[in-house]
């Protein structure tokens, strides 16, 4: 079976504490790992086999090849 290898998400902490979640592939979505950034930490991110879904919480700015969004807070 081929790796489920995805897209990378950049994500600049405008504040300190900003929260980024990684949640599970699968039937049941679970939170499996938490970073949190002091301001203007850069947190390099790939959504992969484990991970679907990327929740991010605090004032941030997220990169994507899609383009750029800020967080509101």
């Amino acid at each position: 079976m081929e790796p489920t290898v995805g897209d990378y998400i950049v994500v600049k902490a405008k504040d300190g504490g900003v929260q980024v979640i990684g949640l599970t592939r699968g039937h049941d979505t679970k939170f499996h790992h938490t970073e949190k950034l002091d301001k203007n930490e850069v947190l390099i991110c790939q959504f992969t086999d484990h991970t679907s879904a990327i929740k991010i919480r605090g004032k941030a700015i997220v990169m994507t090849k899609y383009g750029t969004v800020e967080t509101d807070q």
